[in-house]
């Protein structure tokens, strides 16, 4: 059984559409990304897209004493905002943030990453973004973009970090507040100098965070 305090990553899958909803609408509640249970469901499912989440063998985690919403006619499903709040059985992985992107011709576009917030601070969303520009590298894609609060200097920071440059500004992009967003990208993803740069931040996550992270 994997520890309290260690995760793993991988594709997501069906049985985690729940607990994304739940992550969503905690990380993104003025956005959120993907309302309805068919919106996940397609997304995951979307040969252009890719998803994956971080997730832990945590059965105290898990919410048992939720009721099981009873399955819902599909046009219910679609305008039901509670249709996630369902029980976890005790098998289940506990997932603790997900991340993901659109395939578009040399691009990946990263639609989201979100973690629990009780969950945050402890490297699971660098290393969400790690396994993004891995799984990109794999697929031959050549550069990464993503559009980010202007007010969010710790994500622009963490993007930063790993080669995204501000290259544009989308201006009143957050329908909620009519907040700007700032246009991020990297320079050519399978460069040696991207990767090199890449693999030294990789690794260096990995020593800082190897009591937590298992390599699947």
């Amino acid at each position: 059984m994997v520890g309290e305090n260690q995760y793993t990553i991988r594709l997501a899958e069906d049985r985690d559409i729940h607990q994304v909803a739940e992550i969503d609408q905690e990380a993104f509640s003025e956005e959120q990304l993907f309302r309805s249970y068919a919106s996940y469901h397609r997304e995951i499912h979307n040969p252009l897209a890719r998803y994956i989440v971080a997730c832990a063998e945590e059965e105290h985690g898990l919410n048992t004493n939720k009721q099981i919403m009873p399955e819902l006619p599909w046009y219910k499903r679609l305008l039901s905002h509670n249709y996630h709040n369902v029980k976890y059985t005790t098998n289940e992985q506990y997932v603790l943030g997900f991340a993901g992107f659109w395939i578009m011709p040399d691009e990946g576009h990263i639609t989201a990453l979100g973690v629990r917030s009780n969950h945050r601070c402890s490297g699971i969303g660098e290393r969400l973004l790690i396994s993004l520009i891995d799984l990109a590298t794999q697929l031959s894609i050549k550069t990464i973009t993503l559009e980010v609060r202007a007010s969010n200097e710790a994500a622009q920071s963490l993007y930063r970090k790993y080669g995204f440059q501000a290259v544009g500004r989308r201006p009143r992009y957050y329908s909620n507040n009519r907040e700007d967003a700032v246009l991020m990208s990297t320079n050519t993803i399978t460069s040696a100098s991207f990767q090199a740069h890449f693999q030294e931040l990789k690794e260096a996550h990995r020593q800082r965070w190897k009591e937590s992270f298992i390599a699947a």
